[in-house]
């Protein structure tokens, strides 16, 4: 198995450095102790608790996570034309 990113196919890399992206966020969400660590927290952020704030981020960083990979799909030409058929 090889260990080096250079030569691996482009569609290969793209899946994971976005799976390893999406793997984080999805640590972020539902491993406990990153959110019992700020829950109990009184700082505010942008005039926001910081729980409501760790969750707000959380779902702002997936919107952009996905729209960063529909941009990168959408270059590659991955992603077909409105009424094309797959």
């Amino acid at each position: 198995m090889q260990n080096n990113f250079s030569l691996a196919p482009p569609g290969r890399l793209k899946t994971m450095i976005f799976g390893a992206y999406f793997l984080v966020l999805l640590l972020m969400a539902l491993f406990p102790p990153f959110y019992l660590g700020v829950s109990s927290s009184p700082v505010i952020v942008l005039g926001i608790p910081l729980p409501i704030f760790y969750w707000i981020l959380i779902a702002t960083l997936m919107g952009l996570g996905l729209w960063a990979l529909y941009l990168i799909e959408s270059m590659a030409g991955d992603i077909p034309d409105e009424g094309d058929r797959a």
